[in-house]
């Protein structure tokens, strides 16, 4: 029996493994890699939609590189901006307010828990509807009348008309709702720690708080941290509906001068609006690079030998 035959007498051994995760490899296959597959194809091309794709390289790429002004100074350091603020803010604040909800009785736990989750299962739309209100330019936007009435103002600012401000309403939203599956899997976690880990802890010279959740909780909830760092770095890069939605409540088609403009918005100005497809596929590529780069970073932050 040959090499391939081994193999195939193996996999028809198992076949009741593969049985049962089938469903998730069709889903895998079909909404992950086949699409990645043809992104990373038409990326080579130029298309429009309509008209035959042509051929053209490395073209897309190299214009993206060298004469995409956009994408260079405005897209690509405004989603670096964002990711690295958000995402290690949100992902700080997803331990920090897990551990503080693990303190407190089982009775209102789980109150206390949908009441940091549901943010984060708001659509983009939603939310923009609802801090649209707040940041409003009048005197009836709420965070004008309150510096208004405290006197800190002395007329109604335009937060999301001016390009000083609309970068950090935009971090200030996307963090409030940032409690997201990472925040219930480190929250899980800690459910699972071993109490008499903090026993012997005791015993060795743990003698606060502080000392417990760096040498006993976090190592003990190493993979829910792992989950909730890989989830942080992708939501965040591909951020970008909450810009769009608040720009397009002013009247605008993209943020004041392309100060939320961030790389999702970018390819989605191509692919949606100029139908160059092929573009916009660069676009996602580069930006599926930037993501997996960041995943592993944190793979080696968080995993162990074996998440290798």
């Amino acid at each position: 029996m040959n090499a391939v035959q081994a193999r195939f007498a193996e996999i028809w051994k198992h076949r009741l493994s593969y049985l049962f995760i089938a469903p998730f490899l069709v889903c895998f296959l079909l909404f992950i890699a086949i699409p990645v597959a043809m992104a990373i194809g038409l990326s080579f091309f130029s298309f429009n939609a309509l008209s035959k794709p042509t051929f053209i390289g490395w073209d897309n790429y190299l214009s993206i590189l060298t004469n995409d002004r956009i994408f260079l100074q405005y897209a690509l350091p405004n989603t670096f901006k964002f990711a690295v603020i958000v995402g290690p803010a949100g992902y700080f604040l997803s331990f920090v307010l897990a551990w503080f909800i693990h303190q407190i009785p089982k009775a209102v736990r789980d109150y206390y828990t949908l009441a940091m989750y549901t943010p984060s299962l708001t659509a983009g739309i939603a939310m923009s509807v609802v801090w649209i209100v707040f940041f409003s330019g009048d005197r009836v936007g709420y965070l004008n009348d309150i510096l208004l009435s405290l006197g800190w103002i002395s007329a109604p600012q335009l937060w999301l008309n001016d390009p000083r401000y609309f970068m950090n309403i935009m971090i200030f939203i996307s963090v409030w709702s940032s409690m997201g599956v990472g925040f219930l899997a480190m929250l899980a976690g800690l459910q699972t720690v071993n109490t008499e880990l903090y026993e012997a802890g005791k015993i060795d010279g743990v003698s606060n708080r502080l000392q417990e959740i760096i040498y006993i909780t976090i190592p003990s909830i190493k993979p829910q941290m792992l989950f909730g760092a890989v989830m942080a770095v992708v939501g965040t890069l591909k951020a970008g509906q909450i810009g769009s939605m608040l720009a397009l409540a002013t009247g605008q088609q993209v943020t004041p001068l392309y100060s939320g403009h961030l790389i999702t918005n970018h390819i989605d100005d191509f692919a949606m609006i100029r139908f160059e497809l092929g573009y916009a596929a660069a676009l996602s590529v580069l930006l599926l690079l930037i993501v997996y780069a960041a995943s592993r970073a944190a793979f080696r932050l968080f995993g162990t030998k074996g998440d290798e």
